[in-house]
């Protein structure tokens, strides 16, 4: 299986004011980032049916670059004038930590929990590795609770696997608040530098195209990262007054066809990309969807704007961090329930063309889809009252300390 889709919403994801420019929500964006974080589900979950075997889902790994961009356009809209001091800097740091650390360690804790239910109920043991051992030894563990899978130090992707691009995008915060901080208006041309390097690096040094994460992941975050903030950085004034002037007047037929084209390209793009050097596109291609969709000016843009998909957006980041876990642990019950019925629900299945256990195709696999998804939108409304929401609330009144 790919070894990278493992998107990042985290903070092309912060529902408190992810998406911001002038003090306006981007509505929209939050619900691109639901989309795509049910879509990297699909992605991760093993089945034969044909929505897994689908080349679009099979090449949906491409979307962590999409929350990249999204990430870097929130974040320059956010805090490109707010990181003049050392002050405003540490509680920059502050916040984002506070952001994306809680759920992280939460998850960690419960796959460790459950290493150590393993080990003391053997018959829990399985095919597979050993408990703490493979992608879940001690050693592993610390990386993962410095936030160092993705930067280099570990050589395989461990524990929770999607994690990687949070360490990555942790230290792009980082290197974003220096660089703003030491150059100031003239940080652009730092971030132009990281958009034009960071493809070269990844084709001439990566084997796996944009398929980078513990090793390369943050070079691809860079690069994504910097083109968001670049489209923040010189669209600013002209996205939030032409939005202003669209929502008042209600969505109109030009906007609607280029959302329609836009969603086709996107499509037909990771469909065709993900398996090849095109790939590298990516986040261009995600720039421009970016730019569209943050008009919000179409009856795409409205239907993005329903209850439902606000709240997908705002469980986004939980989705993301959840979704193996539940994943795994769905595989484990169905695994129990064939052994005590004699049902034929787990078995041996090719995954795009590599070998995987997993739910098989037809009826069964659809409904296994159905029944994760629902699990893991189950799971990530309660992560999200009970970590996210009290976290970042607690982080925001620490950071008025400093």
């Amino acid at each position: 299986m790919t070894q990278t889709a493992f998107l990042n919403p985290s903070d092309a994801v912060v529902s408190t004011h992810a998406g911001t420019i002038a003090g306006d929500r981007f509505q929209v964006l939050d619900s691109w980032r639901g989309i795509c974080a049910l879509l990297v589900a699909l992605f991760h979950f093993p089945t034969a049916s044909a929505i897994s075997q689908s080349s679009f889902i099979g090449s949906a790994y491409l979307f962590v670059d999409f929350f990249f961009v999204l990430s870097g356009f929130v974040i320059a809209s956010s805090y490109a004038n707010r990181l003049g001091r050392p002050g405003e800097v540490a509680r920059f740091a502050l916040v984002r930590f506070g952001r994306i650390y809680p759920l992280h360690l939460v998850m960690l804790a419960a796959l460790a929990a459950f290493e150590l239910l393993r080990l003391v109920l053997p018959q829990l043991h399985g095919t597979g590795a050993a408990p703490f051992t493979g992608g879940f030894d001690v050693e592993s563990l610390a990386a993962n609770l410095l936030l160092l899978q993705g930067v280099g130090f570990e050589d395989r992707l461990t524990w929770n696997a999607p994690s990687w691009s949070i360490s990555a995008e942790f230290f792009a915060y980082l290197l974003f608040a220096g660089v703003v901080f030491i150059a100031g208006a003239r940080a652009w041309i730092w971030f132009v530098a990281a958009a034009v390097t960071a493809p070269l690096f990844l084709l001439g040094f990566s084997m796996r195209h944009m398929d980078v994460s513990y090793d390369f992941g943050f070079i691809r975050c860079l690069y994504g990262f910097s083109l968001g903030a670049l489209l923040a950085w010189f669209q600013h004034d002209s996205i939030a007054g032409a939005r202003q002037v669209l929502l008042a007047n209600g969505p109109r037929m030009s906007w609607t066809l280029a959302e329609i084209v836009m969603v086709a390209v996107i499509g037909l793009f990771v469909s065709l990309a993900g398996d090849n050097d095109a790939g590298i596109a990516a986040p261009l291609v995600f720039v421009l969807a970016l730019f569209l969709f943050a008009h919000e000016g179409g009856w795409i843009s409205a239907l993005l704007r329903t209850p439902f998909m606000l709240t997908l957006g705002a469980l986004s980041y939980s989705i993301y961090m959840v979704h193996i876990f539940v994943q795994v642990r769905l595989i484990n019950v169905a695994g129990l329930v064939e052994r005590k019925l004699g049902l034929g629900l787990i078995g041996d299945i090719v995954l795009r063309g590599d070998p995987a256990t997993g739910f098989g195709a037809g009826w069964t696999g659809t409904v296994a889809i159905v029944v994760m998804l629902a699990a893991t939108i189950a799971v990530s409304w309660a992560t999200w009252r009970l970590v996210e929401m009290p976290a970042m609330a607690w982080f925001r009144r620490l950071s008025k300390r400093i």
